[in-house]
């Protein structure tokens, strides 16, 4: 594997060249349309095929995964071109392994909502452990409030990918409410509705485990909190079901504020059988330009953590996404805009923008004039950004990482999973 930065006069055809690969190889691992212009800086994953199978008359997927000890899926996840279609033609290659691919067994959860668009949802789900999906919530007396979740769990299991179900504080009128969350936690009656209700929902659409997603928990109702989880982890093992909590990014376990106290990462990380670490966010809608999820700050999070939970339970939060923000930044008053890793690109291609990467928060970024006359400041996620954060999932021995989330294309991250890692499918 190669990470090119694009340089002046740099084109796909002669990157292509430079490697040995072939252009359709490059613009389909990142994401590329063959009609934008590459931008200086940008960074481009090359993938360089090592075994390649020329398909035979008489040939299926399966029969070229046991000539090659592989499985179908690993042939789909180095093919995507083989996501859509299935079918074989007579002469089509196949990469059946890549140069300087490991095989470290790893986890890979993306969370989605329903809404998402079916074709983003295809791309990412052959790299997906699991799916899970947002997300339930429970009225005052103790009732689902349901979402659309069938044709996901569905296509979920073509991809042997495990459908979760993500139960949240979200009320009937998709608001987040501490309040509801509160009286759950404290209201033994009220929670076993809840979970009797879950139950129910799980096993009759197919899901295969629970994501606790309760944020934002006041500190007087931590040790009810960890009681609600004792509780609904129990009844979920009774039924055959795991339990994933997701925690915010604390560093210390004296961190102040409303976000970190209620977390427990040694209380948590005994009940649950997984843990998301949410280590994204320091660039955020109202804040200050900075990277979403600087390496440095990852690494302090992830460097706790393992000192409170068993890293096999850990996965490390991933951010699929970046912000655009107007300059100059005033506190209370900008708002930046939320923007997929794949548009920044191009965003940058079309305001003739450098993109840069900064070596301590080992991420991309790039300014640009908008055509109101305004200046804006762009940070977002790359291959190099998103190797960074694969290598502490390596370093600390991590089970793997979570993707929040995967309702925007991405396809140089998938690229580079399916070189780096050994995807657990079901």
């Amino acid at each position: 594997m190669v990470i090119h930065v694009v340089k002046q006069g740099d084109t796909i055809y002669k990157i292509a060249r430079e490697h040995g690969v072939s252009t359709q190889r490059i613009m389909m691992d990142n994401g590329l349309n063959g009609q934008q212009p590459l931008v200086i800086g940008q960074a481009l994953i090359i993938l360089i095929p090592e075994i390649v199978h020329t398909v035979q008359r008489g040939e299926t997927l399966g029969s070229i995964a046991n000539q090659y000890g592989v499985t179908v899926m690993d042939l789909v996840q180095k093919n995507p071109n083989l996501i859509r279609s299935r079918q074989l033609q007579v002469g089509q290659q196949l990469a059946i392994r890549f140069e300087g691919e490991t095989d470290r067994t790893t986890y890979i959860n993306g969370y989605a909502y329903p809404h998402i668009v079916r074709n983003i949802l295809l791309r990412a789900l052959p790299y997906l452990s699991d799916l899970t999906i947002f997300g339930y919530g429970f009225t005052e007396e103790g009732e689902l409030i349901p979402i659309d979740d069938t044709q996901l769990i569905q296509t979920a299991y073509q991809f042997q990918t495990a459908p979760i179900l993500l139960l949240s504080s979200i009320t009937e009128d998709g608001n987040f409410s501490g309040e509801r969350a509160a009286v759950l936690f404290n209201d033994l009656t009220l929670q076993n509705t809840v979970i009797d209700n879950l139950i129910a929902v799980m096993q009759e659409k197919g899901y295969l485990g629970l994501d606790v997603d309760f944020e934002y928990v006041k500190p007087e109702d931590s040790a009810a909190f960890l009681q609600f989880l004792e509780n609904i982890t129990d009844r979920m093992h009774q039924n055959g079901f795991r339990v994933n909590v997701d925690l915010a990014p604390k560093t210390s376990s004296e961190q102040q504020g409303l976000l970190y106290e209620a977390h427990d990462y040694a209380a948590i990380g005994a009940i649950a059988d997984t843990v998301l670490l949410m280590t994204y966010e320091w660039g955020y809608t109202y804040g200050p330009p900075m990277a979403v999820a600087p390496l440095p700050n990852v690494r302090q999070v992830v460097s706790y953590a393992v000192t409170q939970i068993p890293v096999e339970k850990i996965m490390l939060g991933i951010p699929n996404y970046g912000y655009d923000w107007k300059l100059p930044y005033e506190r209370g008053t900008t708002r930046a805009t939320s923007i997929g890793n794949e548009y920044a690109v191009r965003l940058a291609a079309e305001n003739g923008a450098v993109i840069q990467f900064d070596e301590t928060a080992q991420s991309p970024y790039f300014e640009y004039w908008a055509q109101d006359g305004s200046k804006h400041i762009v940070w977002f996620e790359d291959v190099r950004s998103i190797q960074g954060k694969f290598g502490l999932i390596e370093e600390f021995d991590l089970r793997g990482a979570g993707y929040w989330s995967i309702m925007r294309p991405f396809a140089q991250n998938w690229a580079l999973a399916s070189q780096v890692f050994d995807i657990q499918k079901l």
